[in-house]
């Protein structure tokens, strides 16, 4: 059996822009649809006073409307949906364990705030190995992206960014970048961004080839990275970016006409739950894109 896309849903813009995202994203993979409400009840009583039953009524309505636009909208796409009472990240997280990938709106104002309560997305994102993608939804205050490079040409299409450290395990990211630019009929853009080390930072005056062969090295790192990725995905173009600067700086960069980034977590078990590196959590919270967090070892 197939395993579902799921998307939680909360009756917030943020949640349905992300449900049509997640309908789209399961027609391409031929999977079913999931729709999760998390039903959270106050921790801290309401002022003033909520009725339970009453907040019962509104989870299912919200479920209801947005599992029923998107049977709507898409007929040909098998919908399911499900109330499941608990803390919002935890729901999240059992529900995204037998899925492919679980989806999630992204609050509008630069930084991913999640469901329900504060940054319930983020803790998702930590709280499970499956592919997590955040989504915002369109003509929103999204914060203010990168300047593009004035140097920069104009690429084709819209591509698959992703974001590849060259001295980690980068496998879990790039097949998933590869199949989702497969899916799409897109390009991947793998970048890389890099300096010298301080203790080298001496060396391009006395000899200026030091940075050269310096940058020659990790380009060559980054195309032995994507040699097994390109033959298993011949279809698909792949363009290495090497960029001098700050990773995140240079993912946001090439982000910017993206149709998906992609960026890795390393899974780090501890009893506080995941972590997200500074990579990642940069580009969550500036790229406008749709952004896809990667759990790998």
């Amino acid at each position: 059996m197939t395993r579902p896309v799921t998307v939680g849903v909360d009756g917030f813009p943020e949640s349905r822009a992300a449900a049509d995202w997640a309908a789209r994203e399961a027609l391409l993979r031929e999977a079913p649809l999931r729709v999760v409400h998390a039903d959270e009840w106050p921790r801290i009583p309401a002022v003033p006073p909520v009725d339970r039953e009453e907040h019962q009524r509104w989870a299912d309505t919200v479920l209801d409307e947005a599992s029923g636009a998107l049977r709507r909208r898409y007929p040909e796409l098998a919908v399911s949906s499900r109330r499941q009472a608990g803390r919002a990240a935890a729901v999240l997280a059992v529900e995204a364990a037998d899925s492919q990938m679980l989806v999630l709106g992204s609050r509008g104002r630069g930084a991913v705030e999640g469901f329900l309560v504060g940054s319930v997305g983020t803790a998702a994102v930590g709280l499970t190995d499956t592919p997590v993608v955040l989504v915002r939804p369109p003509g929103t205050s999204r914060g203010e992206p990168p300047e593009p490079r004035p140097s920069r040409e104009a690429v084709a299409g819209r591509d698959v960014v992703v974001g590849v450290d060259i001295h980690e395990n980068a496998d879990a990211v790039l097949a998933f970048a590869f199949d989702e630019a497969a899916r799409r009929g897109c390009g991947v853009r793998a970048v890389h961004g890099w300096s010298l080390p301080f203790a080298f930072s001496y060396a391009p005056r006395l000899d200026p080839g030091v940075r050269q062969e310096v940058a020659d090295g990790v380009a060559g790192a980054l195309a032995e990275r994507l040699r097994p990725w390109r033959g298993l995905y011949p279809s698909v173009k792949a363009e290495e970016r090497v960029l001098v600067g700050a990773p995140a700086e240079q993912v946001l960069y090439e982000a910017g006409d993206a149709d998906l980034v992609v960026v890795g977590r390393r899974i780090r078990r501890a009893p506080v739950g995941g972590h997200l590196g500074h990579v990642a959590h940069a580009v969550l919270h500036h790229a406008t894109a749709p952004v896809a967090v990667i759990a790998h070892d």
